[in-house]
């Protein structure tokens, strides 16, 4: 079978799909990707025949409204760059889709993906890495904040719809435009969704529909990863270290976030990623090694703990590694996977990004150390490493469309 890929994001957006397509022309399978340029390292190294999309998300998310650390801003620039881009990214999923069987959607791409499929007149298969299928075990993981049960399903149903709101008119101008579709008045309801989430995290929901799966997560094992010398020394030379990190997050001051690290540390050793958080790496300490991308899958399980921003990527990879972690959520589905993580006795949390200061770490810091909480993360970890999100998601995909 033949599948075109389709998903707009971050490389931690972008990433996983790319273990999918992998996992799917391994079967015997052909799969195409489409993302943003920017986050196609992961495709290229791994094989998978990828063109990239119109965009820059990196820019969008330095812009001004989103650097000033508003989730609300930074909603509005992701918006904003879905919507102006809808018609390019609806042509590309067309011409690049043809002949195909299904459609794989995810990200900020989901309407246009799905409108290229109703086009095509192929099957749709919904991807994502935190739950939307709607569900009273818990509320939308968008919403920030605690709900009493009985609105948990009302709140998903309702970020649903106004999700699809921000997006309707840009994606029914594409439709016509494009593909000489219709106008679509309602939200797009009752296609299949794959989760690449871990059941030891998110246990599936007993009320979501047959055609709702948690796979478990989508990655590549770094089989042939070598380290650079300088990593290899310095790991080689002390106890584990605590790995800091916030990926493609960019709205704490650089000047904040290195005084709430250097300080939180306290001289413990420790690698930081710096992303695209814009700290100067120069001025750091000796006892802060920085490390560029490095297979997570690789490097966590050498660390004594992880302290990172809750992308639902960075949150189980941390948790597959069996190490504990202290969550600084910043932005969308953040705060639900600290939740998740707090919740299991696996983490300490921040409430968000703005509680971040040295003193504020140091007490998470020491938190997550606790012997309980390590006996836990290890249990949890060889859970999820017993799990195959890969395999899974592939037969049922191939069930889906047999």
């Amino acid at each position: 079978m033949k599948f075109l890929v389709l998903t707009y994001g971050t490389d931690g957006d972008t990433r996983p799909l790319a273990a999918l397509s992998r996992a799917l022309m391994d079967a015997g399978h052909e799969a195409h990707l489409l993302a943003d340029d920017a986050s196609l390292g992961t495709a290229a190294a791994l094989g998978v025949p990828a063109t990239p999309l119109a965009g820059n998300i990196r820019e969008a998310l330095r812009h001004d409204g989103a650097a000033a650390g508003s989730a609300n801003n930074t909603a509005k620039e992701l918006a904003r760059l879905a919507n102006d881009n809808a018609e390019n990214w609806l042509r590309a999923a067309v011409q690049v889709g043809k002949g195909c069987d299904a459609v794989i959607i995810s990200g900020l791409a989901g309407f246009v993906g799905l409108s290229a499929a109703e086009y095509l007149d192929v099957k749709a298969i919904g991807a994502g890495m935190f739950p939307l299928t709607p569900t009273a075990a818990f509320p939308s993981p968008l919403l920030p904040g605690k709900l009493p049960r009985m609105f948990n399903r009302l709140s998903q149903q309702l970020i649903n719809k106004l999700v699809w709101t921000a997006f309707r008119k840009a994606t029914n101008d594409a439709r016509i435009r494009v593909c000489g579709l219709p106008p679509r008045k309602s939200l797009w309801v009752g296609h299949p969704m794959l989760y690449g989430v871990s059941p030891s995290l998110l246990p599936r929901p007993d009320d979501w529909p047959g055609n709702a799966f948690v796979c478990g997560q989508w990655l590549i094992p770094a089989k042939h990863y070598t380290p650079p010398e300088p990593l290899s020394r310095f790991l080689a030379a002390g106890e584990p270290p605590i790995y800091v990190g916030f990926g493609s997050m960019a709205g704490l001051a650089p000047h904040r976030m290195f005084d709430a690290i250097v300080g939180g540390l306290g001289g413990r050793r420790a690698l930081f990623y710096p992303g695209w958080s814009g700290v100067d790496t120069s001025q750091l300490p000796a006892n802060i090694f920085v490390v560029g991308d490095t297979p997570h899958d690789w490097l966590l399980p050498q660390t004594s703990l992880a302290v990172h921003h809750g992308g639902s990527g960075t949150t189980h990879s941390a948790a597959r590694a069996g190490v504990p972690s202290v969550v600084v959520p910043f932005a969308g589905d953040q705060a639900f996977w600290a939740e998740r993580l707090y919740q299991a006795g696996v983490a300490a949390k921040l409430s968000s990004w703005k509680a971040l200061n040295a003193e504020s770490l140091a007490a998470s810091i020491r938190f997550a150390e606790r012997d309980e909480i390590r006996v836990r993360a290890r249990a949890m970890g060889e859970k999820m490493r017993a799990e195959n999100g890969l395999t899974t998601a592939v037969n049922a995909i191939e069930a889906l469309l047999r």
